[in-house]
């Protein structure tokens, strides 16, 4: 069974090391996948991905890959951790009291405040994801151009 997931690594590996144009290229199309995977806008972050990719001219398979870091099962994780990053550099009172006398202004507010610490969580978290990754990426590139 170990052999099995071992072969299945290398193979992704091997895809991932064999893609065309230079480390960079390819480092900064998944790092552009992974910056647009990290905000909520549910079946647009693929399309982010690689229009912002043939932006700045990075390997656009590799940002739609990239943007595979939020998937069914990272959902939830992600985004409450990119909200709690958020709400770290945006503090205000963020109880929402059922209270009849609560007003749709009021609700409003709130949601446009929560909005706000996940859109700006999103956007640093993926800032050091996007970098993590693509810092990766050019190692893997350093390691295979040593073998």
């Amino acid at each position: 069974m170990r052999y099995k997931r071992d072969i299945n690594y290398k193979k992704i590996l091997s895809l991932f090391r064999q893609k065309n144009g230079n480390p960079f290229f390819n480092a900064k199309g998944l790092a552009i996948g992974v910056f647009s995977g990290c905000f909520p806008f549910f079946g647009f972050q693929t399309l982010l991905g690689v229009f912002f990719a043939k932006l700045a001219k990075g390997n656009i398979v590799l940002a739609a890959i990239g943007t595979w870091i939020s998937n069914p099962f990272t959902y939830i994780p992600l985004y409450y951790f990119n909200y709690k990053v958020g709400s770290i550099f945006i503090r205000n009172s963020t109880n929402i009291n059922a209270d009849r006398h609560l007003g749709i202004n009021d609700l409003w507010e709130q949601g446009s405040i929560f909005s706000i610490k996940l859109i700006l969580g999103s956007f640093l978290v993926g800032l050091l994801l996007a970098s993590i990754s693509g810092f990766i990426v050019l190692l893997l590139y350093k390691i295979k151009k040593k073998n």
